[in-house]
């Protein structure tokens, strides 16, 4: 597949489009294959916003702001690599909801590498840190990339056990580029950025925010083949992690604990539902051996353009939406069948829907008025 660079005009116009109101990853994809450039979607967002019934202007970022971030980024040395570009997570393209932009410290050609992904608990027992960093030194030493969250606990024990390996690692945060948390990982976070790789979604600057890193946790399931949970507890984050695991597509895989220990009750409830159960690197390798086997751009094409329908064709297909949808979550699938309208044409309308706040997405392609 080819992978072109998009030029610096064309990523500051990505970049103001992605900083925009009620413009997420799903919008922002869906709006670029219609219109073709970020420049034109940002000129056609008044005109969406009132054909889609909105009340008021969607606020876009301003040049001022993609300005500061971009110069921000650039006093970092951080690169903002694309959608599509070199250097983009071959699997994370797979994903509707894929970032536009990432920004990346480190050596970005450790993305293009077949990544497992270790998470677990945070207050870690000794003996499960110690079972992570072997499982992922084993891990890089059969040639694999070492993905996780950049976290206390076993997190940290991955990317740790991966560098004495000398292997590749991956950290997605779901902070800012240049905001190290928590704050004991400072060394960690220097040796990923020389040896390894960070990348990170969100703006520079941005906090620790708990609504942020479920949203970082897609990205560390989405960029893996797969996903091994050590030590999590009935309600944690590691639990999301193999949830969002399960929905893109990917391995779920879980190391058994005590049934004395809570930090294990989640991991070992995992294995009850299915998960592929490790007790060694053997176990991991003989999951994902056939994915392996697949060339790494099977099935990875840059998403065709939508021929632009008109605003006659969006007014009809907004009414017919307007009928169609209620409260109750339904299959995008099951509204183009019964509007009986091009997919292209309905995706498009209820993109404008969510641009003004009057769609909601859900798991499994569903979406309800909001």
């Amino acid at each position: 597949m080819d992978r072109p660079h998009l030029s610096d005009t064309e990523k500051r116009d990505w970049l103001r489009l992605i900083r925009s109101e009620n413009i997420g990853p799903i919008t922002f994809h869906n709006i670029l294959r219609y219109y073709g450039t970020a420049a034109k979607a940002i000129e056609a967002v008044p005109a969406m916003a009132r054909r889609a019934g909105a009340r008021r202007q969607i606020r876009l970022a301003s040049r001022d702001s993609v300005d500061r971030e971009w110069t921000a980024l650039r006093k970092l040395g951080v690169g903002l690599i694309a959608w599509g570009e070199p250097g983009y997570p071959l699997r994370l393209m797979q994903l509707d909801d894929a970032p536009p932009l990432l920004a990346a410290k480190g050596d970005p050609a450790i993305a293009e590498s077949d990544g497992i992904a270790i998470v677990g608990a945070r207050n870690a027992s000794a003996i499960g840190q110690r079972f992570t960093k072997d499982l992922a030194a084993s891990l890089c030493r059969t040639g694999f990339t070492v993905v996780s969250g950049l976290a206390r606990g076993i997190d940290r024990a991955a990317h740790e056990g991966a560098l004495a390996a000398k292997g590749r690692s991956i950290a997605f945060i779901g902070t800012g580029i240049d905001v190290i948390f928590p704050p004991e990982n400072a060394a960690l976070f220097e040796r990923m950025a020389e040896d390894g790789l960070i990348m990170a979604e969100m703006p520079v600057g941005t906090p620790a925010l708990a609504q942020n890193f479920p949203r970082r946790n897609r990205l560390i399931s989405g960029a893996s083949l797969g996903v091994v949970v050590i030590e999590a507890a009935m309600k944690s984050g590691s639990l999301i992690t193999a949830r969002m695991a399960a929905e893109q597509g990917r391995e779920v895989m879980a190391v058994p604990g005590s049934p004395l220990d809570p930090r294990c009750h989640g991991s070992n409830d995992l294995i009850r539902q299915g998960a592929t159960l490790v007790e060694k690197v053997e176990d991991i390798l003989a999951v994902v051996a056939p994915q392996t086997e697949m060339r790494h751009s099977e099935g990875l094409q840059m998403p065709a353009r939508i021929a632009y329908a008109g605003e006659d064709d969006l007014d009809r297909a907004h009414a017919e939406l307007d009928r169609l949808l209620s409260p109750s979550p339904v299959l995008i699938d099951d509204l183009i069948r019964l509007s009986g309208m091009p997919s292209a044409l309905v995706q498009m309308a209820l993109t404008e829907k969510e641009l003004t706040g009057q769609l909601q997405r859900h798991p499994g392609g569903k979406v309800s008025a909001a």
